[in-house]
């Protein structure tokens, strides 16, 4: 944002300029939300700097996956908001992280839910619990969301409910600006598994089903994406791939650690990032979302030297959206400083990733406007040369 210089002005005038500047300077809104007065249109999304992608809403100061984290994250600037998307016993889909409830909600308070407590097997292992697929949606929301993390902002346990699937739509299309959604087909193995509907159908075909009910559809920056753009991702490649031909819009295979094989086709992740499979995925996919930490190994809290997927896949055609950036000392890597602008400073524009899965929108929406130069930049200068002229004819008029 273009500053003026400091003028000293006589006593008589000020008042007149100070008038002219209040009426000629239009500055560019720090968080750009709505665009007031423009006929009812929403300001677009911007698509010339790496997507901000608010990680379950804004989670680094709201419990994940409500409608307030969303909002907040929608509020602080964020690109797309990113939901977690599973089933209820009843077969509706919800925004979930977990296939069970019990680290995320107050479901031990409920005593009349106890004998609802199962162990089943996810991705290979025996996990004991309360599992969102042995609750209807009634059930659900009578149950109350609150933070995961313990030095997190505890203020807003017991405030939010479970949203579901079109709830989450709903949010982003009721947003005064154009924001996207990054729904992710979770668990699907798992889901497929447990919830059986009327129709015969899958997990994946509901999910495609309540996009194309809202409209939601189009290839990367086609005319009708930049409408409400959508990025669909998943963990399992079999899920995008059957999805390919039952909706054109851009499909992200999210990576796992390198010790953790596909859910669905228990690939290695060393396969599953290698030449040869990455040109087989882009057929099904616009990009890839790693963990950042298989891009920049990090040893005793410091970063290592990266590896070469970034490049890899960018010679694919491939995007490249890693996850999970956060602000805590914890997750900040020691040569950072542990300062989050430092590391997204690093991301951005020494590794070059295309877009980032972060838990606090506010500060990468911060940092992007205040180290992006674009088109809006430029008009800034443009109006502030223009306005210093008249305000220099002003004054030697005056004189």
């Amino acid at each position: 944002m273009a500053s003026l210089p400091y003028v000293c002005f006589f006593a008589g005038f000020a008042p007149f300029l100070f008038l002219f500047l209040v009426i000629g300077c239009t500055a560019r809104p720090f968080y750009p939300l709505p665009n007031k007065g423009d006929g009812g249109s929403r300001k677009p999304l911007q698509t010339f700097r790496p997507y901000n992608i608010a990680h379950r809403g804004s989670n680094g100061e709201f419990p994940e996956e409500t409608s307030a984290a969303y909002m907040k994250a929608i509020e602080e600037g964020t690109d797309f908001i990113e939901a977690d998307i599973l089933s209820s016993r009843d077969g509706v889909l919800i925004c979930f992280h977990d296939v069970n409830l019990d680290i995320t909600t107050d479901i031990a308070n409920h005593k009349e839910f106890a004998d609802r407590k199962r162990t089943y097997e996810v991705q290979g292992e025996n996990i004991t619990g309360f599992f969102t697929v042995d609750f209807t949606l009634k059930e659900l929301k009578s149950l109350r969301v609150r933070q995961r993390y313990k030095y997190r902002d505890q203020q807003f346990n017991g405030k939010f409910q479970i949203i579901t699937f079109e709830e989450f739509i709903n949010i982003a299309l009721d947003a005064p600006r154009v924001v996207g959604i990054y729904p992710e087909i979770k668990n699907p193995v798992f889901i497929n598994q447990h919830v059986k509907w009327s129709d015969g159908k899958r997990f994946e075909d509901k999910f495609v089903e309540t996009l194309q009910k809202y409209g939601l559809k189009g290839s990367y920056l086609s005319k009708n994406w930049r409408r409400q753009p959508v990025f669909i991702q998943s963990f399992a490649p079999t899920s995008l791939v059957y999805i390919a031909n039952k909706t054109d819009l851009p499909k992200i295979f999210l990576i796992d650690d390198v010790d953790i094989p596909t859910q669905d086709t228990n690939q290695s992740y060393w396969e599953i990032t290698s030449d040869e499979y990455l040109n087989y995925i882009k057929q099904y996919v616009v990009g890839i979302g790693p963990w950042k930490n298989t891009l920049v190994p990090v040893l005793n809290n410091y970063t290592q030297t990266p590896t070469d997927l970034v490049s890899r896949a960018h010679a694919h055609n491939l995007q490249v959206h890693p996850y999970t950036y956060r602000n805590e000392n914890c997750f900040l890597p020691l040569n950072f400083s542990q300062d989050p602008y430092v590391e997204y400073d690093y991301w951005i524009n020494k590794i070059g990733v295309d877009g980032l899965f972060t838990d606090f929108t506010g500060s990468l929406h911060r940092f992007q406007e205040w180290t992006s130069k674009h088109q809006d930049d430029d008009d800034d200068e443009e109006d502030a040369s223009r306005l210093l002229h008249k305000i220099a004819l002003l004054l030697s008029s005056y004189n």
